[in-house]
């Protein structure tokens, strides 16, 4: 199994979802078409390409670009021909929402909960889609790139220390 086939088999069943593939660090990463993500994931797992295992579901923030801001990045992984895959999917602000994959992957429960519950990424269809890590009446998602990296209100720290 090669990047090469992997590519042109997704294309081939799904010609309009494929937005832009590359290959970091020879990992097929390919980005997908929000609204197509869960059939072609459905695809690679009961397809002949036996995609069974979902190493990770996680978040990315891209506050400098408005129409792609979130992300939602999906590895899947062959493990008969020890074959890795990255798809991202990227939204807006405004609809941060994203159909669940826990009826294909049980262990997806999970990793959709902690997304949730650092990114503010809604998944559509989970069965109980709540703060997992977080206390619930926290009140915003930790992981946006929305706050100042450092307390400006703080009076016990010297920049002459940090040599600044």
């Amino acid at each position: 199994m090669t990047n090469e086939f992997v590519l042109e088999a997704i294309t081939r069943e799904f010609p309009d979802s494929v937005i832009s593939s590359s290959e970091p660090y020879g990992m097929l990463t390919i980005e997908i078409k929000k609204d197509d993500i869960k059939k072609v994931i459905h695809y690679l797992k009961d397809s002949t390409l036996e995609f069974i295992f979902l190493t990770d579901i996680c978040g990315i923030h891209y506050p400098e670009t408005p129409e792609k801001e979130i992300g939602v990045v999906y590895h899947l992984h062959n493990l008969m021909a020890n074959f890795r895959l990255r798809l991202k999917i990227f939204m807006s602000r405004e609809n941060i929402e994203v159909d669940s994959l826990v009826e294909l992957y049980a262990g997806a429960n999970w990793m959709e909960r902690e997304t949730f519950d650092f990114y503010g990424i809604k998944f559509k269809g989970h069965p109980d889609l709540r703060p997992i890590l977080n206390m619930e009446d926290l009140g915003y998602h930790p992981m946006l790139k929305e706050y100042r990296l450092e307390d400006g209100t703080r009076t016990d720290k010297n920049d002459a220390m940090f040599g600044r």
